[in-house]
């Protein structure tokens, strides 16, 4: 991906990753617009269990929603769907398809992501194309994708091994998020902090505070 685009429109502060466990095609909508409008800076569709003709179809929809607010689109998993819905990029785990080849379908120009619970995977990432990474779980989730607890020390380390954007995932909330304040992420990724709040505007805009201020304390401390 180009540096001017990294730039211009990559920012890992608050990322939000979707969970349709416990919404509807409509009730996700708007919780993903009331998020971006509480300061999410990235969203990613996950739908782990769609079909690719209904994933194509709910992600044309959640782009609708992410393009008026001029926040990049990811797409969990499906390179395919992220072409054909001209998403900004794609986001893999260590299941999916390898970094390289997602780079060599999408091209320099979009975004590719990379879970990364190991200094190695983010090595390996970072050299096969990656332009960020995620690492965790940081806590348990509550999610049904399968999570193992990823150390802070590991987080910390993965962070100094990779000169890409490392953002921190896994059962985070603004409540919990403190046991980051030291460390040198880019940002944080949750799920259901925002997609099952009451409020998701007001839970967006707590933990994008509260990212900043780890930020602004870090850079003075």
């Amino acid at each position: 991906m180009k540096e001017r685009d990294l730039v211009m429109q990559f920012d890992p502060t608050l990322y939000l990753i979707t969970d349709s466990t416990y919404h509807t095609a409509d009730s996700l909508l708007a919780t993903v617009d009331e998020a971006l409008a509480g300061g999410a800076t990235l969203v990613q569709l996950r739908e782990k269990d769609a079909g690719g003709r209904a994933y194509l179809a709910l992600a044309e929809r959640v782009k609708a929603v992410t393009d008026r607010y001029g926040v990049p689109l990811i797409i969990d998993d499906r390179a395919d769907v992220a072409l054909a819905c001209d998403a900004a990029g794609v986001h893999v785990g260590a299941e999916d398809l390898p970094v390289e080849a997602v780079r060599r379908l999408l091209g320099p120009d979009k975004i590719v992501g990379a879970t990364a619970k190991t200094i190695e995977a983010a090595v390996s990432a970072y050299a096969q194309g990656a332009d960020y990474l995620g690492t965790g779980a940081v806590y348990p989730t509550t999610t049904h994708v399968t999570t193992k607890i990823t150390p802070v020390e590991t987080l910390n380390a993965i962070c100094r091994a990779v000169p890409i954007p490392v953002i921190a995932i896994g059962g985070l909330t603004a409540d919990n998020m403190g046991v980051l304040a030291n460390s040198p992420i880019a940002g944080v990724a949750v799920v259901s902090a925002v997609m099952k709040a009451e409020d998701p505007r007001l839970a967006a805009e707590t933990l994008r505070g509260g990212v900043l201020r780890m930020r602004k304390e870090d850079m003075h401390g």
